[in-house]
């Protein structure tokens, strides 16, 4: 199943700033928490090493499903591990998909390529290493001058090419390609948290697109909390995957106040075991699935978590990754970030 997939709609379900400029620190007991279990360290130890040990010279990371996308999902994995980014372990894993991100980057109109799903995910991994990952490790003398950007430039790019495609869009949300008419609330997702991380960091990102996007999602939250697809209203069914993104951006756009994200969250949270991940699976569920838990109801993430651990370490293969519709090295890195709330180092994961 080919990532580009991704552009035409079977996948459109699946991989799929706070208010100010500042970063909120969590509460030192939210960010403590319990100590990790062993179990949890072991199994996201083994999942890093694989995804370390597989990434391609170029930084990227291969399989039937490749691109943006996929290289700042497997880079959120390596930045959430809690390893110094610039001296652990991983550094230069990280450096390595960072340099490959920016470098396939349009220069021009800051599009990462592939559909807005690789852009979203490139401009998460980006604001997430922005602040903490240092530039100077990205480039050699060998790299064209022209094509280099520091990680600040790139997701600035990447900003502005997310709210232009944004201004031409009549929902006021996003699609597969860019230029899109149209909306869903997977696509839109990806692209939104990636503009909410952005803003956290630092970037500028203006108040009205935020609050043009979360309308969007209001009018395709249903009372039950269900969130349609695509279009306008209706279309409403069980997507756990999708009513997990919406009240995941409700959260950390920091409109808990509306009756949409209430209705969402108590969806999740009163069925923390079964329900249809929609078309966009298992994987992708989770991955949304724990942290709209976690900014949203942190005893219900505590029980959904340990559930969690215990089937995962049920299916880690032996070389560390995880198998999935999407390949083991995607399905690996949704894993693995399902996880990742539990360490709690990523910025969008505070509370």
């Amino acid at each position: 199943m080919a990532w580009s997939i991704w552009r035409v709609g079977i996948l459109g379900g699946i991989l799929t700033t706070l208010a100010g400029t500042a970063c909120h620190a969590q509460s030192p007991e939210l960010r403590r928490g319990d100590p990790l279990p062993r179990e949890l360290r072991e199994m996201y130890e083994r999942g890093l090493e694989y995804l370390a040990r597989i990434q391609s010279e170029d930084g990227s990371w291969p399989g039937s499903q490749k691109g943006p996308g996929p290289t700042g999902l497997a880079v959120l994995c390596l930045l959430a591990s809690g390893e110094d980014p610039n001296f652990g372990l991983y550094s230069g894993h990280i450096a390595r998909g960072l340099h490959n991100l920016i470098l396939h980057q349009d220069a021009t109109t800051g599009y990462f390529g592939g559909s807005m799903y690789h852009h979203g995910f490139a401009l998460l991994a980006l604001a997430e290493a922005y602040g903490a990952v240092d530039d100077r490790h990205l480039w050699t003398t060998m790299d064209d001058p022209l094509r280099r950007r520091e990680i600040g430039q790139a997701l600035e790019l990447g900003v502005r090419m997310a709210l232009t495609s944004q201004n031409e869009n009549s929902h006021g949300a996003w699609r597969y390609g860019p230029g899109s008419d149209d909306a869903d609330t997977s696509a839109a997702g990806a692209v939104l948290v990636g503009l909410l991380a952005a803003r956290n960091a630092g970037i500028e990102v203006p108040d009205a697109a935020i609050d043009r996007a979360i309308a969007y999602y209001v009018g395709m939250t249903a009372t039950s909390g269900q969130v349609a697809y695509s279009g306008t209203l209706g279309g409403f069914d069980e997507s756990m995957a999708r009513i997990a993104i919406a009240t995941l951006v409700y959260s950390i756009a920091r409109r808990k106040d509306l009756p949409q994200y209430h209705q969402s969250l108590k969806y999740l949270t009163d069925r923390l075991s079964g329900g249809s991940s929609g078309h966009g699976g298992v994987e992708y569920q989770r991955y949304y699935q724990a942290q709209a838990l976690y900014q949203g109801d942190f005893t219900a993430w505590k029980n959904w978590n340990a559930e969690l651990i215990r089937q995962l370490r049920l299916i880690q293969q032996p070389d560390g990754s995880f198998q999935g519709a999407y390949g083991p090295e995607v399905t690996t890195s949704l894993s693995l970030l399902s996880l990742a709330v539990n360490y709690r180092f990523l910025p969008i994961y505070e509370r």
